[in-house]
């Protein structure tokens, strides 16, 4: 297999039969062996119905697969599952909404192949969208760019490539489908670029992500730094705050405990500083137990696909 498109959805059921289209017919065109995986997100509007009926045409070098949650789990977990499946030396995510274009798949395929990259983010440098998305996207990039290292100009693009490999080993959760390049980079993939790609105007229907996604975008910005410095050692974080609280804590209470044996200091309990520092060795007994779990839970972290409702073409 040459190359596997995955395409996370939800309510974009009058888009899915043009996407196809165009994919199949790049492909046919440029002769890649390929399967287009799309991720049914829950869809109420009609969307796995088309898919159904797409999967059921049969073509000689594309061939359509599809998986439908029960309900809208959201675009990471719906990219982490087609994740699973894909079998093609390339894998390519597009958004289902057709602002990506499929005539940019071949440069891709070209810096995947021939330059070796590990992975190739788009850049929708002339982005058909609103300015309420776009300027506070521009400081998301921004933000993120510097608190990474990694100097990508658009970070948030669907349009992105693969190794295979390089899909295999990630995990993605929550909304960090943001922040796919880091969680690249920290599995030690290290050959990020970037193509300016076309952005085209939606045509059917709207946006998905209100508000909220600045919000869950910085808490998820914060994770991923996180993980990327403490993601497979949390003990060395919350153990080293947790044993400096102690300290702190326990210095205190000596303090006082010397007071009161050798110059007969009866109300210590009188003192803020004495209730201070019993919470600091709560506090840093907290932090110490948190650390221990957090190595507990990542030595025992299994994968689950129950949220599946149905496959096909597997």
């Amino acid at each position: 297999m040459d190359l596997s498109v995955v395409i996370p959805l939800y309510n974009e059921s009058e888009s899915i039969e043009a996407l196809a289209s165009e994919i199949t017919y790049i492909c046919q065109k440029n002769d890649y062996l390929s399967e287009i995986i799309f991720v049914d997100d829950g869809s109420t509007d009609g969307s796995w119905k088309k898919i159904s009926n797409l999967t059921n045409k049969k073509n000689s070098i594309t061939s359509i697969k599809a998986i439908c949650f029960r309900k809208n789990l959201g675009k990471s977990k719906a990219l982490n599952e087609g994740f699973k499946y894909v079998s093609g030396k390339v894998v390519i995510t597009m958004d289902a909404d057709l602002q990506d274009n499929p005539i940019e798949i071949p440069k891709f395929i070209e810096l995947i192949i021939n330059k070796n990259f590990d992975l190739v983010s788009g850049w929708k440098k002339n982005r058909k969208d609103p300015l309420s998305k776009t300027i506070p996207t521009k400081l998301f990039n921004y933000v993120t760019r510097f608190f990474s290292g990694i100097y990508l100009h658009d970070f948030n693009c669907g349009f992105k490539a693969f190794k295979l490999e390089v899909v295999r080993s990630i995990q993605i959760s929550g909304e960090m489908h943001r922040y796919i390049p880091l969680l690249v980079k920290r599995k030690g993939f290290n050959k990020i670029g970037e193509i300016e790609v076309n952005h085209r105007s939606r045509e059917f229907g709207s946006s998905k992500f209100g508000v909220e996604r600045f919000s869950n975008g910085f808490l998820d910005l914060l994770t991923i730094l996180f993980l990327n410095k403490f993601g497979n050692r949390p003990m060395h974080f919350f153990g080293l705050i947790g044993i400096l609280f102690f300290i702190i804590g326990f210095s205190i209470a000596t303090y006082f405990s010397y007071l009161k044996l050798f110059f007969n200091y009866y109300n210590m309990t009188d003192r803020p500083l004495f209730y201070f520092g019993l919470l600091s060795m709560i506090i840093g007994s907290q932090f110490f137990l948190t650390g221990f779990i957090s190595e507990i839970v990542i030595r025992n972290k299994k994968s689950d696909s129950s949220e599946i409702f149905k496959k096909i073409g597997f």
